[in-house]
């Protein structure tokens, strides 16, 4: 058992180093691109969540309890972006 062991590992020893060297790179790879598709996918949310116009409407009222006084189901959320009510601040001084 240990002699057939034996054979097969010098029979594929000269394979070893390539095999090795391929998986590596493909580890490395793989690595490079979760990283990639990690910062596009966090890129396109950030695009995404910068749309909301809430801190500048003049209905927000920057308390966590209740941050909108017309449409506090969607203050702060993705649903916003579109939001009918929205009304710029009159007075630049609040931003």
């Amino acid at each position: 058992m240990i002699l057939q062991l034996l054979l097969l590992i010098h029979t594929i020893q000269p394979f070893l180093v390539p095999i090795c060297f391929v998986c590596a790179w493909a580890f490395m790879s793989a690595i490079a691109w979760s990283l990639w598709t990690a910062v596009r996918d966090g890129v396109e949310t950030s695009k995404r969540l910068h749309q909301i116009p809430c801190s500048h409407c003049q209905y927000f009222t920057g308390d966590y309890r209740l941050k909108c006084t017309v449409q506090p189901s969607i203050a702060s959320t993705e649903a916003a972006v579109n939001c009918l009510d929205y009304q710029p601040k009159t007075n630049p001084l609040l931003y």
